[in-house]
């Protein structure tokens, strides 16, 4: 069974800021094609990237999620036209909603129409990273006559999604879907969805690729497995994935999180089994397992997003042990650019 692997950088808040550049580093040593560089409240994408690629050999840079309520789309194709010009590499763009904590609470802007936003940037940036120029008025995103005057960047236009809104923006406009946090049985439902939306955006012939990202660690000590557990406390809350940790069983968690527990609270309530329901999590055979079940779900993709903790520095044994076994840029696929 064949599956492409990348890496994304898991930006964790229990460890230094500038481990992310050893990852980075392993991850190109090992082969791994390409580095997904978001941003949360250390470093800004754009400039981790640049830093990235001046650091490392040949791996290719996807910047994002971007959340669109943030971020315009000509900012964005600048930020990528920058990260290529400046580094040599292929750069990509992924686009998302974000959550109500980054865009409302530390950004002061609106989710509000999210999935028009979504949609309607995700037009507007594949004019622009194909060396187009903008033109779109739309009911929230307007630009017109915007044009790069750098190269493209050359990498493929990714929409983050879960939603009907979303998944249609992906469907419409994208080389990529990507999905987060999802068990392996809901991957398969997604990509039903995706499927569906191709097909009435008439896209069936350049239909884009579904990618998973999954939290993985190779033989976790205690450190890794709260760090991942502590991951999906801030997702208890969140419309959809609240539903799919239900239906996953974990029910009680979710309802103490709509009933306002502390998030002291909910870490201690959140067990290891929940973060395994989402992850690739174990020893290497039971890693590798878990990909593998991801794959005949329906991802073309899978994402890893090694654990960093004392015991894994910068996540080097899980990307190692998994390239070992799973050579990435061997039969690995490729991206629609």
């Amino acid at each position: 069974m064949t599956v492409r692997l990348s890496v994304s950088l898991g930006l964790w808040l229990d460890r230094p800021a500038d481990e992310v550049l050893a990852t980075a580093e392993v991850a190109d040593a090992c082969g791994y094609p390409e580095l997904w560089v978001g941003e949360m409240a250390t470093y800004d994408a754009v400039g981790l990237a640049t830093a990235i690629g001046l650091r490392t050999s040949v791996i290719d840079l996807t910047l994002g999620p971007l959340a669109v309520a943030v971020r315009d789309p000509a900012g964005i194709a600048m930020g990528a036209g920058t990260v290529a010009d400046m580094t040599g590499r292929k750069v990509g763009v992924a686009l998302g909603t974000s959550s109500p904590t980054v865009v409302e609470q530390w950004r002061g802007r609106s989710r509000a129409r999210g999935g028009v936003a979504l949609r309607e940037s995700a037009q507007v940036c594949r004019q622009l990273l194909e060396g187009g120029r903008s033109d779109l008025d739309g009911e929230v995103v307007r630009s017109t006559g915007f044009r790069l005057r750098v190269a493209p960047p050359g990498g493929p236009l990714t929409v983050a999604a879960f939603g009907p809104a979303a998944v249609r923006a992906a469907a419409e406009h994208a080389d990529r879907m990507v999905i987060n946090l999802l068990a392996v049985e809901e991957v398969k439902d997604l990509h039903g969805q995706l499927d569906a939306a191709v097909s009435v955006a008439g896209r069936e012939r350049d239909a884009p690729s579904l990618a998973v990202w999954v939290p993985a660690a190779v033989d976790p000590g205690p450190a890794a497995m709260v760090q991942l557990r502590r991951s999906i406390v801030a997702y208890l809350r969140a419309p959809g994935y609240a539903q799919m940790f239900e239906r996953a069983g974990f029910g009680e968690v979710v309802a103490r999180a709509s009933d306002g527990a502390h998030p002291k609270e909910l870490l201690a309530a959140v067990p290891d089994e929940m973060a395994e329901a989402i992850g690739a999590i174990g020893t290497i055979d039971e890693v590798l397992a878990r990909i593998d079940a991801y794959a005949a779900a329906g991802a073309d993709e899978v994402v890893i997003v090694p654990s960093a903790t004392q015991e894994d520095p910068a996540g080097m044994r899980t990307l190692e042990r998994i390239a070992q076994h799973r050579p990435p840029r061997s039969g690995s696929g490729s991206v629609p650019a």
